[in-house]
């Protein structure tokens, strides 16, 4: 299978309300408005095909880079392959989703992570936050270096307010995703959470909130999944 004919086949697929809907967030021309339930149709055939992946990426299509982020191989990704991705990420639905997801995943998450969240560019460390995110949700806490996640925590309590507003946001997420999935430091995590109280976060206009990280840590110990990991970063 080609990255052409899959591109042919996503065109077939799009929906205009879908395309509606992701505009308003962000997505731009080219792409077909394609649904998350139709891509991993297209995943399950696939399964993982690394350079089908990087082919689809480079087709500029947000459809088809999303799916790309599905079937990479991402142990075979590179740092290269992974830094490449980020630069041509122009929305978020790339940036703080499908590119920090294969990151995780990669050999290469931990180090990308701490590299991107020092980056003067706000999509690069929202990315760099996600990424922390996703990582903290799928590792044991044994494979995590709790110490440093520790000092990104104070770092967030210190500097969120004043932060670029897609990196508030990856912040705020990265307060939850320790605060749930990492157990020795849940409640480090909680008192963070306390101490930024509400983000404001620019949604460009969409029906999307941020999370009030205090109250959704506390649903995730409501339910005792405090420190449950996930199989994969991404869905």
């Amino acid at each position: 299978m080609t990255a052409a004919a899959i591109v042919d086949e996503l065109r077939t697929l799009g929906s205009p309300s879908i395309k509606k809907v992701l505009m308003n967030h962000g997505a731009r021309e080219p792409f077909f408005g394609v649904r998350v339930e139709d891509l991993k149709k297209i995943q399950k055939r696939v399964k993982v095909d690394y350079q089908l992946a990087l082919d689809l990426y480079d087709t500029g299509i947000s459809d088809a880079m999303y799916l790309a982020g599905l079937i990479a191989d991402d142990a075979r990704m590179t740092k290269k392959d992974l830094n490449r991705w980020l630069d041509q990420a122009y929305w978020s639905m790339l940036s703080d989703h499908t590119v920090p997801w294969v990151a995780a995943q990669s050999p290469h998450g931990w180090e990308l992570a701490l590299e991107w969240i020092e980056s003067k560019k706000e999509s690069h460390a929202g990315a760099g936050w996600a990424t922390l995110s996703s990582l903290v949700a799928i590792k044991d806490d044994a494979e995590l270096d709790l110490p440093a996640l520790k000092k990104l925590l104070e770092r967030i309590a210190k500097t969120i307010h004043d932060a670029p507003n897609r990196v508030r946001y990856g912040m705020n997420a990265f307060v939850i995703a320790v605060g749930g999935a990492v157990k020795p430091l849940h409640d480090a995590a909680v008192a963070v959470a306390k101490k930024i109280g509400v983000v404001e976060v620019d949604m460009g206009g969409t029906a999307c909130k941020v999370p009030f990280a205090p109250d959704y840590i506390a649903k995730i110990k409501a339910r005792g999944a405090v420190g449950k990991k996930r199989k994969s970063a991404k869905c």
